[in-house]
């Protein structure tokens, strides 16, 4: 399994959570929702013993074992789990299981628990102090996710990388079709030496340089570039160019085309065409630019002169009844 190419569908940062949980003793579940990596500092001791930065549950005296229920932040297509065992050595479980669940609106505890569950990765050896990587093959778009340990013990991080998948009666009229909790999602890229281009389409500001697409400096006449994938096919109004954060290596200069897999292809340059031209960018600045192209888009490439970096993407635009009606109709297919 490649993650880079899906999104963590249970990360805090798309508003995912800890519905419910059995036992959360010595280390509470919120932390397998976070999108930093697990750190960890030895001997470092509260009123619980050892502060570990995950789920830890206590010693098990009886048949049984643990779990935690956890609503995704962005439903859609599981692709792949990864249950970090991070720093958690003499305590991990030697066995979990993750099955996934699919229910409207925001059922509670009661509800999740009587819910249906299907296997996403069966009851499966873990392995201490690293990321256990499990592929799943199921077709169906789930909202919620159940990790199951077996008996107890600690894990760092639950990623659920996949598709999303939104509902559509839920998006307004006018949407960022480019944000990855809606869909939007990078298909190639040519450099992202110090921060992936998949940071730009994440919910929010940036909180650093770190939490934006960066490149390494070019040596040669080229320059930097990304595609992205829209959540639908649209008619682009506006575009979010933000550099916030690059101070002294923003890209001087950057452009946006635009490109309509439905009628040619995307690895055709020919079939690409101009919604913004090379425009100069400033540090450490949001910058926003109307579109003025009247044709649908289903990818746009971003271009940046020479190099640098980049905070966050925002591409705004109405997707039209054609296009609404195909998300609608994956979504009742993948339910």
């Amino acid at each position: 399994m490649d993650d880079t190419q899906y999104i963590d569908l249970a990360s805090r940062a798309f508003g995912a959570g800890v519905v419910a949980v059995n036992d959360e003793f010595f280390a509470a579940a919120d932390h397998l929702l976070s999108p930093a990596r697990p750190t960890h500092s030895a001997r470092t001791f509260d009123h619980r013993g050892q502060v570990y930065d995950g789920w830890e549950t206590r010693r098990r005296r009886e048949r049984g074992n643990d779990w935690v229920i956890i609503r995704l932040g962005a439903p859609g297509v599981v692709r792949g789990i990864d249950i970090d065992t991070s720093f958690f050595t003499g305590n991990f479980p030697p066995y979990a299981s993750v099955d996934g669940c699919s229910l409207p609106g925001y059922p509670d505890a009661t509800q999740l628990k009587a819910a249906t569950w299907t296997p996403l990765v069966s009851r499966s050896a873990l392995s201490g102090d690293t990321q256990n990587l499990f592929t799943v093959d199921n077709p169906k778009r789930f909202t919620h996710v159940r990790l199951t340990i077996y008996p107890d013990g600690g894990v760092a991080r639950l990623r659920v990388h996949g598709d999303v998948v939104p509902d559509p009666d839920l998006l307004p009229e006018v949407f960022d079709v480019a944000a990855a909790e809606h869909g939007g999602r990078v298909t190639a890229c040519s450099n992202m030496f110090y921060g992936h281009p998949g940071n730009m389409l994440m919910p929010g500001l940036a909180a650093s340089m770190g939490d934006g697409w960066e490149t390494s400096r070019r040596r040669d006449d080229g320059n930097d570039w990304v595609t992205v994938q829209l959540a639908a096919p649209t008619v682009l109004s506006l575009a979010d160019l933000d550099t916030r954060h690059f101070k002294g290596n923003a890209p001087g200069r950057a452009s946006l085309r635009g490109a309509d897999a439905r009628s040619g292809s995307v690895d055709d340059p020919t079939e690409w065409f101009d919604l913004i031209e090379p425009v100069p960018l400033a540090p450490d600045t949001p910058h926003r630019f109307r579109v003025a192209a009247a044709r649908a888009v289903t990818h746009v490439r971003l271009d940046i002169f020479p190099d640098g970096g980049m905070a966050r993407l925002r591409l705004l635009g109405r997707p039209d009844a054609a296009a609404l009606d195909a998300m609608r109709e994956r979504y009742e297919s993948l339910r």
